[in-house]
């Protein structure tokens, strides 16, 4: 998949391209999404924000349920089918991604339930659901996406953190103006005369020409 990705980037596709991309690597297995994402570019906090609210929270399973939005931020129109998020990181409660003492990110500790995915390097992604326009528009928030996190360390308390990949809508090419005639000049008194001894035949064609200005 990752080389038809790159021969609709060739072809100068580019938004269409990238959905074809996103197209496929839903039909192919989710460890191929990176040629998806080498068309998408990261609109966090440049171009979009997420929103992650705590809906619901089982603490028998240690299962946490959360909405995710991506609110649009920029004055661009984001191309809707486009929009997915990525869970980047897991912190504690110190901030610290990292489990202690070890190189083990706490993301590999947490089963990510319902996802649509993963990255090339394994980390999460859900797609955004696509709303009532193909776009978002500016200033506008996303139907959210439910995503379940499933703490394997029943002690840990932990912060999610996601990251939103999409393509912002190109500007539509104006439409080039089309000629408008110029409208006939008035004639003037003298134009008048001409025009009226040629048609009584004092003058002919040639001589009427020969005495208007030109």
């Amino acid at each position: 998949m990752l080389l038809f990705c790159r021969l609709v980037s060739h072809q100068g596709l580019r938004v269409r391209g990238a959905l074809l991309c996103l197209a496929a690597s839903a039909i192919f297995p989710p460890h191929v999404l990176a040629g998806a994402l080498d068309h998408l570019s990261d609109l966090t906090d440049k171009g979009a924000q997420v929103v992650v609210t705590l809906k619901d929270r089982d603490n028998f399973n240690s299962e946490y349920l959360y909405d995710v939005s991506v609110k649009n931020v920029s004055s661009d129109p984001l191309v809707g089918e486009s929009l997915m998020i990525v869970l980047d990181k897991i912190t504690n409660i110190g901030g610290h991604e990292w489990m202690a003492g070890t190189s083990e990110s706490n993301l590999t500790r947490m089963e990510i339930l319902g996802q649509d995915g993963e990255t090339e390097d394994g980390k999460p992604y859900f797609r955004i659901p696509r709303g009532p326009s193909p776009d978002l528009p500016p200033y506008g928030q996303s139907s959210p996406v439910t995503v379940r996190i499933r703490n394997k360390d029943y002690l840990i308390v932990f912060t999610p953190f996601f990251r939103v990949y999409g393509m912002k809508r190109p500007p539509v090419a104006p439409k080039p103006k089309e000629g408008v005639s110029p409208l006939p000049s008035a004639m003037t008194p003298a134009d008048k005369l001409i025009q009226l001894l040629i048609q009584k035949g004092v003058l002919s064609e040639d001589e009427g020409r020969a005495l208007r200005p030109q």
